[in-house]
């Protein structure tokens, strides 16, 4: 029978028991009003005797022997009433910490029950319904709308509009282009379309995520396992005030007073609550923390370390300079270098023909392309020779035009690759690409020293030029260039030794440094599986912003935690003296303990609903410096 039926049967049986009791007590009965409260209060100590045996037996001693001793004394004393309303407390107690986890646990469980389970293969004899999980990789699916993706693949229609909130945490559909990478768990938002399968079930995208979520819910924070050893002070303390006040006074009544208020719930609901609630929090923005072992250790870093290419920079090439001579047109000098750059297989050349469809631009085909292994190409593209690589293979050596006089000299530029273009022979165009620095960056490193963090650091396999280029534009306190995994594994180690640090990377080289650090944080939104298993914590949306996001998530959810922890204590302590001292009767007192047990839970069900984070804002992506208008 689940918990939660258990603990509404007990619950009803108390509060049914009280009720009866005041009634009778007032109208008169069969049974005397002390009868019907005992009657009331056993099957609850029953079932505690019998769950803390249980618990015993495998080798835990809880602190509910506080509440089962309650309900005992209570009946011994002639105060049934007091155990009636511990009985009713006790078990509405208990259906509310079912009630708050369930809540807190809701978001988290829902990753589950959306595991995709029909996929449509295209077979010979037309489509087919196949289990999700007999899906192999190179088999063509068709999704139609409102259906989930299956498993990872590679979109083969020009187009798709995607729900991606209940993986990313955005939640407005995305469009994908052809030749895109498609994550399972995804939401087919427009037409139906095909896409070919990159990985079976269990190796895609959202079976990996369930994985982590099981891990998540499963994991025990040091800080919830502090928690339940110093509970443990609790019974035997509570057992020498009470022995105290009835020493000290002769009422024996006073001692059970001190029993009916002395409340473990601060300790073992409070830090459990808050801190799943964090983890489900935190699950909403698209940030998938393995654990409150995750959550916890995240809320006391004050060291960053960053990886670059993927994680502080966007991971692939942008335009972020076109320059044309004088009475050239920008979109016409874009459209033919696209247009040209369609024979060619190299990574810049997918940015520019992407970047030209979306200004809608009319490429054309290219013919006699030549490619001149890295320099660049040439060919003929509506009649015209064009040519467009390096500034050699360009202009030989020739000067550089005065219109294009400033090309690379400017810092944003210094790591960037420099694209010359010629028609018919004429240098007529320049632009500049380069891994781009995430827009969103500069303020996420702000956000993360104001939450605390004193020391940021960038840990990078790429040259110190490159390097430095991209630390001119962030508050970044020192670089690391040219770093193998074994030396970005080391300066994580030299880190952690002065204070606890976070490592932040994306990349199957950045494993190894995401496993070492005090907690790991990977930019999982491009898959990378390997950096993803290893971190303790996963941003599923390509987002840096996301990662300061976390740390305030953490560090709240860890306040709440405490906070429920000691005020909570704190009410129960000075309640126990009060009792101790008569001025709160074991009824009154039975009462207070669970006043005081609801604000505690209700307290730490704030980390559900935390302030909306400045980085749900959609960041924009700077716009390249153009030469008119393209």
């Amino acid at each position: 029978m689940p918990d939660m039926v258990i603990h509404l049967s007990l619950f009803a049986i108390a509060l049914a028991g009280a009720v009866a009791g005041f009634f009778v007590d007032r109208f008169g009965g069969g049974w005397s009003p002390d009868q019907i409260w005992t009657a009331a209060t056993i099957p609850v100590a029953v079932a505690l005797a019998v769950s803390m045996l249980r618990d015993m037996l495998a080798g835990r001693l809880g602190v509910d022997a506080i509440a089962l001793v309650a309900m005992i004394a209570s009946i011994a004393m002639g105060e049934p009433l007091a155990g009636a309303v511990v009985a009713m407390m006790y078990s509405g107690g208990n259906l509310l910490e079912d009630y708050a986890r369930g809540r807190a646990e809701r978001e988290l469980r829902s990753l589950r029950d959306r595991t995709p389970r029909i996929a449509h293969r295209q077979e010979a004899g037309g489509l087919v319904d196949i289990a999700a999980e007999d899906v192999a990789p190179g088999d063509e699916l068709l999704v139609r709308a409102g259906e989930l993706l299956p498993v990872d693949g590679e979109l083969l229609d020009a187009r798709a509009k995607l729900d991606e909130s209940a993986v990313t945490g955005e939640p407005l559909p995305e469009t994908r282009a052809r030749g895109e990478a498609l994550r399972s768990g995804t939401v087919n938002a427009g037409e139906a379309f095909r896409y070919r399968a990159s990985a079976a079930a269990h190796e895609s995208t959202y079976a990996g995520i369930v994985r982590m979520v099981e891990a998540a819910q499963t994991a025990k924070a040091p800080f919830i396992r502090m928690a339940d050893r110093f509970a443990l002070l609790l019974l035997p303390a509570t057992l020498i005030v009470a022995g105290l006040a009835w020493w000290l006074s002769g009422d024996p009544i006073r001692a059970l007073a001190v029993l009916v208020v002395a409340t473990p719930c601060p300790l073992i609901l409070a830090a459990p609550v808050a801190f799943i609630g964090g983890v489900s929090r935190a699950a909403r923005s698209g940030i998938l923390m393995k654990g409150s072992s995750a959550i916890e250790a995240l809320g006391q870093v004050r060291t960053a370390i960053f990886d670059k290419t993927g994680t502080l920079t966007e991971g692939g090439a942008r335009l972020i300079a076109l320059d044309t001579a004088p009475e050239v047109e920008p979109g016409e000098i874009l459209r033919l270098v696209a247009s040209l750059e369609q024979a060619s297989h190299h990574v810049l050349a997918e940015t520019l023909v992407t970047l030209a469809h979306q200004k809608r631009l009319p490429l054309s085909q290219p013919t006699a392309v030549r490619e001149y292994r890295g320099s660049g190409l040439e060919g003929v593209v509506d009649g015209r020779h064009v040519r467009a690589g390096s500034r050699r293979l360009v202009l030989g050596d020739g000067p550089l035009p005065p219109w294009a006089a400033s090309a690379g000299t400017s810092g944003d530029m210094a790591a960037a690759l420099a694209v010359f273009i010629a028609v018919e022979g004429k240098p007529v165009g320049f632009l500049a690409m380069a891994d781009a620095v995430r827009a969103d960056a500069a303020a996420t490193l702000q956000r993360l020293h104001a939450a605390g963090v004193s020391r940021i650091l960038m840990v990078t396999g790429d040259d110190a030029e490159t390097a430095q280029a991209v630390a001119a534009q962030l508050a970044i306190d020192e670089v690391r260039a040219d770093c193998s995994p074994a030396e970005k594994v080391a300066a994580v180690a030299a880190e952690q030794a002065r204070q606890p640090t976070v490592m932040i990377g994306d990349g199957l080289n950045d494993a190894p440094a995401l496993a070492a650090a005090n907690v790991g944080v990977a930019m999982g939104a491009r898959g990378a599986t390997a950096s993803s298993e290893a971190a303790d914590v996963v941003i599923l949306v390509d987002r840096i912003d996301r990662v300061a996001e976390a740390v305030s998530i953490a560090q709240r959810t860890r306040a709440i935690a405490l906070q429920s922890i000691v005020v909570g204590l704190g009410l129960s302590g000075i309640a126990m003296i009060f009792a101790a001292f008569g001025y709160i009767p074991p009824v009154a007192g039975a009462f207070l303990q669970q006043g005081i047990d609801i604000a505690v839970i209700v307290n730490a069900l704030r980390t559900l609903v935390g302030p909306m984070e400045p980085g749900h804002a959609r960041a924009t992506v700077p716009t390249p410096r153009i030469a008119g208008e393209v």
